[in-house]
């Protein structure tokens, strides 16, 4: 992924960590731009619609860090990075919860920083890569659950689907392996990049939003099943109970 004019904001009120941040990723040739606030960030979102967030959870002012997420969701699907010193994991689930892509606990290596930051930047740009691909459309046998790549485009019954460019990217890989086991491992790396293989809590976080959002009964689900201890396999054959 090119970093030459992508655009990150980075939300935080610590001005030692706003200069590392800055001149780490200006030298990578990032375009990047700071907001102070919750309050800041909503404003500089729709006013430079940065292509990656960098969030801190705990922020001046009325709006914290997921008060940022949920706001910011509700109109783009901007990829968000939480940058935060929490390392608890109630505190990453909620925040992968509300939309954020990935969490990074400081302190954290320049080297970890920009691996994440490419792997974010990758992710969200899967609408270039997928028309390099061979399949354009994607649907389970009794076309319930239906995908365009190159439109982005997924449907549930007549249902349109809101779905992150995370979200999106885990149920084309899916789709695209129906009827095969995924492992954890090979999952995180096709979706989040090589950099992840142990991150299991972001997978049960995002296939509990895809099972939300696709599947008619979320706590029966037909469609993307668990392999207990293993992963997650798409059946395109809803006909079959489930296991």
């Amino acid at each position: 992924m090119k970093a030459r004019g992508k655009r990150i904001l980075i939300v935080d009120d610590e001005p030692p960590i706003q200069r590392m941040l800055r001149r780490n990723l200006t030298v990578s040739g990032y375009d990047v731009f700071i907001a102070d606030t919750g309050e800041d960030a909503i404003e500089m979102v729709h006013l430079h619609k940065p292509d990656l967030i960098l969030l801190d959870l705990s922020l001046p002012g009325e709006l914290d860090g997921l008060d940022v997420c949920r706001q910011v969701r509700h109109w783009t699907q901007t990829p968000i990075i939480v940058v935060s010193a929490r390392s608890e994991d109630s505190q990453k689930v909620e925040a992968l919860d509300l939309g954020a892509d990935d969490y990074l606990t400081k302190p954290f290596s320049n080297d970890e920083l920009q691996a994440r930051v490419r792997a974010c930047l990758r992710r969200a740009n899967a609408t270039e890569t997928a028309g390099e691909q061979l399949l354009e459309i994607l649907h389970s046998d009794d076309g319930y659950v239906f995908m365009n790549i190159m439109r982005r485009q997924v449907r549930a019954g007549d249902q349109d689907v809101r779905l992150t460019p995370t979200e999106f990217e885990l149920l084309r890989q899916l789709m695209m392996h129906a009827g095969k086991v995924l492992t954890h491992r090979s999952l995180l790396r096709a979706v989040w990049g090589p950099e992840y293989g142990e991150e299991a809590d972001y997978l049960r976080v995002y296939v509990r939003q895809l099972r939300l959002k696709i599947e008619i009964e979320p706590s029966r689900p037909r469609y993307i099943l668990t392999e207990p201890g293993i992963g997650y396999v798409f059946r395109a054959d809803s006909t079959m109970e489930p296991a």
